[in-house]
């Protein structure tokens, strides 16, 4: 039964999981930044292609 009870009282695995889930929303925040400004970027390097010639 103390196994048990201190099984339940230990907090190190979710502070683990914690940081986990923030770096995947940081992740995911990302892939989402760079897949929104890729299409930007690359609108805004066909134009000056464009531009130049």
């Amino acid at each position: 039964m103390q196994t048990i009870s201190r099984f339940w009282k230990d907090q190190s695995g979710a502070t683990a999981i914690e940081y986990g889930l923030i770096v995947s929303l940081i992740g995911i925040a990302v892939m989402i930044s760079i897949n929104v400004l890729g299409g930007t970027m690359s609108g805004n390097f066909s134009y000056l292609n464009t531009t130049i010639r």
